[in-house]
């Protein structure tokens, strides 16, 4: 199953969820709260890992809803 991963970033026209190397976005919403809980849900159900940006562009999160490629090690 390939690995799939989604952007939140935020600028000028507003929040967007992008899904990783695209052109386009797949929605655009007004507030980071709206785009969040929409990107949340389509992660989740693409099994997805979420990437989200803050206003300057850096990563703020990151959150795993599916295989994540880099995995925690277990402290024992």
């Amino acid at each position: 199953m390939p690995y799939k991963e989604y952007h939140l970033t935020i600028n000028k026209q507003g929040c967007k969820v992008k899904k990783a190397n695209a052109q386009k976005a797949v929605k655009v919403f007004s507030t980071k709260y709206s785009a969040l809980q929409y990107a949340r849900k389509l992660a989740k159900n693409q099994k997805a890992e979420l990437v989200i940006h803050s206003s300057d562009g850096k990563i703020q999160d990151k959150r795993s809803f599916g295989n994540d490629p880099c995995p925690p090690k277990d402290k024992r």
